[in-house]
């Protein structure tokens, strides 16, 4: 497939909107969630390649190497520059005790081949120990205790090292923001949820024809029936609740 097409926005490329802290963060990114080896280092570097500035990780998702070859396939190039991408990880549940946070960035940070990150985010508001499984099924016997505000102290700490450029949550309910905010030194510039209107989305996919689609947004336009339609399809229902975990202190919904 051709990778010519030319997308309006930032750079000609992507619109942005304006974090807290003044940086630019595109509005359509890269999803990475179960993109699987073999499969995502193409999607990356195709997704660069037609446009996309936004690429989103986690730790969680086991594929950051591959993420991180594609990433330094599209920059070796020299068409880009390393400020051109908005590169995003998350912490995971085993590791909010706050001695922990930095030392987790760094090893993602090695694994995408980067010196710094855009953004950070503590991935759910509840955590596990260390020692328990990645998504424990022992119930309570693998939960930690660790305080959100615990571990933003490090997740700041990520910042003042350089480390990243910006953090923010994901997955936390408006009484946990509410308390962070209140609590923190800096504060978080997004909480990445699930979809609503006027938000950046990070559609996944492996597939050039998808990743095209996704990305090939800006001039659409929703007329009263389309939202109408869309308005009807409601049903109320989490994607990702993460139910299992309800009892968790820390469990935001």
């Amino acid at each position: 497939m051709s990778e010519t097409k030319v997308f309006k926005g930032l750079n000609g490329l992507s619109k942005t909107v304006k974090l807290n802290n003044g940086y630019e963060m595109p509005t359509v990114g890269l999803g990475t969630y179960k993109s699987q080896a073999g499969e995502v280092e193409e999607a990356v570097k195709y997704a660069i390649g037609i446009g996309y500035r936004h690429v989103d990780c986690a730790w969680f998702y086991k594929n950051e190497r591959e993420v991180g070859v594609g990433i330094k396939a599209r920059l070796d190039e020299g068409v880009l520059k390393r400020e051109d991408l908005f590169i995003v990880t998350k912490l995971w549940n085993n590791f909010h005790d706050k001695k922990s946070v930095v030392p987790k960035l760094r090893e993602s940070l090695e694994f995408l081949q980067l010196e710094y990150i855009d953004l950070f985010l503590i991935h759910w508001p509840f955590g596990f120990k260390e020692t328990a499984d990645n998504l424990p099924t022992d119930g309570a016997a693998s939960y930690s205790d660790v305080d959100y505000l615990e571990t933003w102290e490090g997740m700041e700490e990520c910042v003042n090292l350089e480390l990243t450029k910006s953090i923010g949550v994901s997955n936390f309910n408006k009484e946990q923001i509410d308390r962070l905010v209140k609590n923190c030194t800096i504060k978080p510039v997004v909480n990445q949820i699930e979809v609503s209107l006027g938000i950046g989305v990070i559609p996944k996919s492996v597939t050039k024809t998808r990743i095209l689609e996704n990305f090939d947004i800006f001039d659409l336009e929703l007329d009263s029936e389309d939202i109408a339609y869309l308005d009807s399809c409601n049903k109320n229902m989490r994607i990702s609740p993460m139910s299992a975990y309800a009892d968790h202190k820390y469990y935001p919904f």
